[in-house]
């Protein structure tokens, strides 16, 4: 099946063409594309779109995020299956690699850790964060994020938009608009800040929906890494005007990831097992 559009069939092309525009991108390396893939491959990706909010899947409800995502591939479609092992294939992992200009080898995520479907209802959010930066499974170093679009007659007044700020979190630096057939990637930091932080103003029986790939590496450079911060969950930070109960949520969550660092493990389990009799 052919994947691509037209015009990016050559993707080394496309990559030695956007290398230098992804690696000058402010607020940090990034691009986006329009119309990037063949539309009938996302058309049968949206028609198999499976409902989110369904027992299995993830439904995040907190200050900080309102989404519903997928949980691995249990619920792909067979034509999503196929382009997302395309998008995991050694072709569009030398096109990333290229295009990137990351050194370390890109390797691919097969259990879709925080990636796959997601979905943003009406009145939903995700506050600007930088993401977890260690794969919870086998704790390789995430560096690059790639998001694919669904959404066809998206209009700017929906809200919705990908946004990028700075890492002095005083400026929105871009905005992308989540519209059919976008592909938008970034490096993924501890400071690559990003969001979609304004609730969803679409009519009731629309949505945000988009697919998400997420790339790592054994390994990352030095100037990528802070101290104290070596391995993290997701970074979510405070905009002006931001309300206290996301700043409340952020800094219980803190706390939360302190007291089970300094747990030993086998009083976790303990604990685990005597709320399960419960």
């Amino acid at each position: 099946m052919n994947f691509l559009n037209t015009p990016f069939q050559n993707l080394q092309q496309v990559a030695a063409d956007y290398k230098k525009a992804y690696a000058l991108a402010d607020p940090f390396p990034s691009i986006y594309f329009e119309n990037f893939f063949n539309p009938d491959v996302l058309d049968a990706i949206l028609e198999e779109f499976p409902d989110l909010s369904k027992k299995g899947d993830f439904n995040f409800n907190t200050p900080n995020e309102i989404k519903l995502a997928s949980k691995g591939e249990a619920r792909f479609g067979p034509k999503t299956k196929e382009f997302v092992h395309f998008l995991n294939s050694e072709p569009f992992l030398q096109f990333l690699q290229e295009l990137t200009g990351i050194e370390e080898q890109l390797l691919p995520d097969p259990y879709f850790e925080g990636g796959g479907l997601h979905e943003t209802k009406p009145g939903g959010f995700l506050k600007i964060h930088a993401d977890f930066n260690k794969h919870y499974v086998n704790k390789l170093d995430r560096r690059l994020n790639i998001l694919v679009y669904l959404n066809k007659d998206w209009k700017d007044e929906y809200g919705g938009h990908f946004e990028l700020w700075n890492k002095e979190m005083t400026q929105c630096v871009k905005k992308v608009a989540p519209n059919f057939n976008t592909l938008a990637m970034f490096s993924t930091t501890s400071t690559s800040y990003h969001g979609l932080p304004n609730p969803l103003t679409c009519p009731p029986d629309r949505s945000r929906k988009s697919l998400a790939l997420y790339y790592y590496s054994n390994g990352r450079p030095e100037e990528e890494l802070i101290g104290g911060l070596e391995e993290h969950n997701t970074l979510f930070v405070a905009r002006n005007g931001d309300d206290k109960a996301m700043r409340s949520f952020n800094r219980k969550q803190k706390f939360k990831e302190v007291v089970v660092d300094l747990v030993p493990p086998f009083i976790t389990k303990m604990a685990k097992k005597m709320r399960g009799k419960n």
